[in-house]
């Protein structure tokens, strides 16, 4: 009798994931027939857990325009299979952002109205441009990648090799990328600090803390990713000498950051504005206080920046993987916090009404079920890509690319 072929820990692994993805294709079915009815989406509180899951995943897809950028602009190419990794992470990344939104507008036929009849006095219709314009970089430097698949260079040869040429281009696609990435990073925070309507959002300084957390968070995934790939699956070659100085510039960016970020709340404390005050009071000392202090400064933040710049605790894989997982949560704690804080404060001025009142938020089933599909769909597509598509892969460096990166020092 014939045994059963027994499932390997990958096909597990992706059997979870595609029942997580028809789940969240369900949920967002339910959306989709019925509309927001269906969520825990108000007037008052009308960006949620979508836009928190489409701004983290545009963050955390920073990776892409800094390390290319790396690359071929300060010609630091010994990190190109890093970059590589990056660029397919980064177009991961802005597909789940697509997703996320088409659940978030409410009537998704309607998604190409912005592409077409142009606002550009609309802070919004530049990012949804920048969105556009940037997966299409993203897509044209993925091509190379798919190119030397070898599905695809066995049944359509020519094609692969037209897919690969693109890479030629590559050095024009980092530089239009960097642009458009560094204009839709900002251009996320000017969304929240152009409403003068919502006083802790009218600052300029949001723009600037977008860019940073999301050049520490891009760069982050990216690293851990490729080391825990390294770790589970025998597709993956990833080189310390590669990670090593990218996570210590990691921890330098956390620096500026952390900088930046308490500086700018220390700010909002010089004078009384209404509803400034009270939003910080309730990002500082009220029901995201914990997410704030602990997961966005402390665990996200400050502890992170200690172990990746101190050499010694940097060089420790297990502890390095979680700090960079730290700073990932950061981000998404960062991103999460800002959202929030100025949707929880109502300003009403009708004589009778000047005191701040307050609203609450928590996502619905349908909410959470429909995000997760999202998350479980780019790790699908990670997962996959380690596997088919070789994206983590450093041995393609060569010893003479590696061979100028300096050692670091033992008390760096």
């Amino acid at each position: 009798m014939k045994r059963a072929k027994r499932l390997t820990a990958f096909q597990i692994w992706l059997m979870i994931l595609g029942a997580i993805v028809a789940a969240g294709a369900a949920a967002g079915g339910i959306v989709f027939a019925r509309g927001l009815v269906v969520t825990n989406l108000t007037d008052l509180v009308p960006w949620g857990l979508w836009i928190t899951i489409d701004l983290s995943s545009i963050a955390l897809s920073a990776g892409a325009f800094t390390l290319s950028a790396a690359v071929y602009l300060l010609d630091l190419r010994q990190y190109r299979p890093v970059a590589r990794t990056a660029v397919f992470i980064g177009l991961i990344g802005y597909s789940m952002a697509v997703c996320t939104l088409l659940l978030d507008i409410g009537r998704p036929d309607r998604f190409w109205h912005a592409l077409v009849f142009w606002n550009p006095h609309s802070v919004l219709w530049e990012v949804t441009m920048c969105v556009a314009l940037y997966f299409s970089v993203l897509v044209l430097e993925t091509l190379p990648i798919l190119g030397e698949a070898d599905f695809l260079r066995g049944r359509w040869p020519r094609l692969a090799e037209k897919m690969r040429a693109m890479h030629r281009h590559a050095p024009i696609l980092a530089v239009v990328g960097l642009g458009l990435s560094l204009l839709h990073q900002s251009s996320l925070g000017a969304t929240y600090g152009v409403l003068k309507a919502k006083p802790i959002w009218f600052r300029p300084g949001l723009s600037v803390l977008f860019i940073l957390s999301a050049m520490a968070g891009g760069p982050a995934l990216t690293l851990l990713a490729s080391m825990i790939a390294g770790r589970v699956s025998k597709w993956a070659v990833v080189d310390d000498r590669l990670v090593d100085p990218l996570a210590r510039f990691v921890g330098w960016v956390l620096v500026g950051y952390l900088y930046f970020r308490m500086w700018d709340a220390l700010a909002m404390t010089y004078t009384y504005l209404p509803g400034r005050n009270e939003g910080l009071r309730l990002l500082t000392r009220g029901p995201l206080a914990i997410n704030f202090w602990l997961g966005e400064i402390l665990l996200g933040a400050l502890l992170p920046a200690v172990v990746l710049l101190r050499g010694s605790l940097r060089r420790k894989p297990l502890l390095r993987m979680l700090a960079l997982a730290l700073v990932v949560g950061g981000v998404v704690a960062y991103r999460w916090d800002t959202n929030l804080v100025g949707q929880m404060v109502l300003l009403s001025y009708l004589p009778h009404q000047i005191a701040p009142r307050y609203t609450m938020y928590f996502p619905s089933l349908v909410e959470m079920v429909a995000g997760a599909g999202v998350i479980a769909y780019g790790l699908m597509a990670f997962s996959l890509g380690v596997r088919y598509l070789k994206v983590v892969d450093h041995g393609r460096a060569g010893e003479a690319h590696l061979a100028r990166v300096p050692a670091p020092a033992s008390g760096d």
